[in-house]
């Protein structure tokens, strides 16, 4: 017993059942059906109020950037406007880091707030990436299955074309001399011409197979003198006419080939927009996170001006997104009753013909079958006939062997090319090329349009809340006044820390501090020192100055060392020195 050969078939997905349940609105507000009519332009309203709504996000994207831009710098002016007492509050209760108090604890806010929104920036560029690779699967595999269809289709236009040219040339050439060889044998005569009338008949009925009416609605014979205007089922094949059709002129009837090679070319533009697009916003995020690490003011402002570039084309992008994937959904909903009722696709073939290749039913019955049984039909005559001359005709005229042998070959290249003809007329090979077209569209295509439509959004709230921050994040960036501060007491001092270089520069904006060297007093001593006050030599007791007031200019030699019973015996015997015998004591 022969195996049952399951027949493909298409059911939609969650995502697509979902989305073609969304209301549709048009222009006037009113709710409009869920119909996929892309013609209609009451359809296209829905659309456009669809794409809209990405249009009215970026407006209070817009909005909330432009607060918080005025919010930043109105607090920014009244900060300055208080006074220096918050300030000394701030670095009072900082710990060395530069984030303590009230206003440093800000500043590390605004700063975590800037690289979590990087953070779901670069989320959203791993979404993006793997949106747009999911959506070029899904367009590969549609290209590919109606390139595999178009082959198909011509495949049996050239077959079609090799079996008629071939029965051609048997009646018009060995056929007819076989008649003219026979003329004195009435009965070969006759078997000569029914082979040539049955030629003649599968000629016409291999001719009518291409039209785009089906059998049932055509008389044998009747194909001839017909006088309305028959167009082909199948495109003509690549050999006779060129594959590539102007861009915007859609084929009459639908070719397969043609809208593959539309969707390729549109197809790598749309991947390659989308590429760009990713490495944009993957670069102005990296060189954000560079800008806050560096403290560089002008990478910010560059990157910020990218950002705002990054959040137009994130929305724009999410409005056609949308309106793509409620359109797919619509269309991936009920696709066949689109596809027959579509002018595109049923002015050159027959609904019955368009209704057998979509459906594959097992019900159904091929509208070529009386065709093919016919033409079948004949062309075992035709084989009969000629086996009867073989056998009969030969003997009493030798010089039609050449003639009939001539047609026997054509004959069994006829049978072969039929053979593959009904293979390919069958319905499932164009069916499983549809069905492959529809996953493909339908489901790798709308998973990855979902997908930028995520990578849409959550880019958009990112670049928001960039822009949001960032200001905030500038404040924390020390100026170049006092970056020149920082490095002057560095250069001074490389041994003191940050905290003394801080208290330094906090103390010099207070005001200058006198040294302890320089308060005026003789006998001031320095705080937590155990030490007696010191003396005072500069000035003796009667008046004059002592050897403190003399520049070392005047000194030629170092005085004497003294021994510690020297020095007591000499201070004993005079309790008052005198100032000018010290003098030339120590000039000796």
């Amino acid at each position: 017993m022969a195996a049952m050969t399951t027949v493909p078939s298409y059911t939609p997905s969650l995502w697509v059942r979902v989305c073609h349940a969304l209301p549709r609105l048009d222009l006037t507000m009113q709710m409009r059906d869920n119909i996929f009519v892309p013609d209609s332009w009451e359809y296209q309203q829905t659309l456009l109020v669809l794409s809209s709504l990405s249009a009215i996000a970026l407006v209070l994207s817009l909005l909330v950037v432009l607060s918080f831009l005025i919010h930043y710098c109105c607090c920014h002016r009244g900060d300055r406007s208080e006074g220096s007492e918050e300030e000394e509050e701030d670095e009072d209760g900082s710990t060395g880091h530069g984030y303590g108090g009230r206003k440093g604890r800000g500043i590390c806010c605004v700063t975590w707030v800037a690289v979590a929104a990087v953070t779901l920036c670069c989320v959203a560029i791993g979404v993006g990436f793997y949106g747009n690779s999911e959506a070029n699967d899904g367009m590969y595999q549609l290209t590919s299955s109606l390139l595999t269809a178009n082959y198909t289709l011509a495949s049996i236009d050239l077959l079609i074309s090799d079996t008629i040219t071939g029965l051609q040339l048997s009646v018009s050439g060995p056929l007819t001399t076989m008649e003219e060889l026979f003329t004195g044998s009435k009965p070969f005569l006759v078997s000569t011409r029914n082979c040539r009338r049955l030629s003649e008949n599968v000629i016409n009925l291999l001719s009518s197979l291409s039209l785009a009416r089906s059998s049932a609605d055509r008389g044998l014979g009747n194909d001839s003198s017909s006088g309305s205007p028959i167009a082909a089922l199948t495109p003509v094949p690549p050999s006779v006419a060129p594959t590539m059709v102007p861009a915007g002129i859609m084929p009459n009837p639908f070719s397969p080939g043609w809208a593959a090679n539309t969707l390729m070319v549109n197809e790598d533009y749309r991947w390659l927009s989308y590429v760009l697009l990713l490495l944009l916003d993957l670069i102005v995020c990296l060189f954000i996170l560079l800008g806050l690490a560096k403290q560089a003011r002008w990478l910010l402002i560059l990157m910020t001006v990218l950002a705002w570039l990054a959040l137009f084309l994130s929305w724009g992008s999410l409005g056609l997104e949308t309106a793509t994937v409620v359109a797919l959904s619509d269309f991936c909903s009920d696709p066949n009753t689109f596809v027959l009722n579509s002018t595109h696709f049923n002015s050159g073939t027959s609904s019955d013909v368009l209704d057998y290749y979509l459906t594959c039913s097992r019900r159904m019955n091929s509208p070529f079958q009386q065709l093919l049984t016919q033409s079948q039909r004949a062309l075992s005559n035709i084989h009969t006939h000629l086996s009867g001359l073989d056998r009969n005709a030969l003997p009493q005229f030798p010089k039609a062997e050449k003639s009939l042998r001539e047609v026997q070959q054509i004959l069994n290249s006829t049978e072969g090319n039929f053979h593959q003809l009904v293979a390919l007329l069958n319905c499932r090979g164009l069916n499983k090329d549809y069905i492959d077209s529809l996953k493909g569209l339908c489901y790798d295509g709308m998973e990855g349009l979902l997908y930028l439509s995520l990578y849409s959004f959550l880019s958009a709230l990112a670049f928001t809340a960039i822009l949001c921050s960032l200001p905030g994040a500038w404040r924390s960036f020390p100026s170049d006044s006092e970056e020149y501060e920082d490095s002057d007491s560095e250069s001074e001092d490389p041994f003191t820390s940050h905290q003394a270089r801080r208290q330094t520069s906090t103390g010099s904006q207070r005001g200058a501090m006198p040294p302890f060297y320089n308060y005026p007093g003789a006998g001031w001593t320095p705080p937590f020192s155990s030490a007696p006050p010191l003396p005072t030599p500069n000035v003796s007791s009667n008046g004059n100055p002592g050897y403190e007031s003399l520049p070392l200019t005047d000194r030629q030699s170092p005085p004497p060392s003294y021994s510690p019973s020297m020095l007591t015996g000499y201070g004993g015997s005079q309790s008052h020195p005198n100032p000018a015998h010290s003098r030339n004591l120590y000039s000796r």
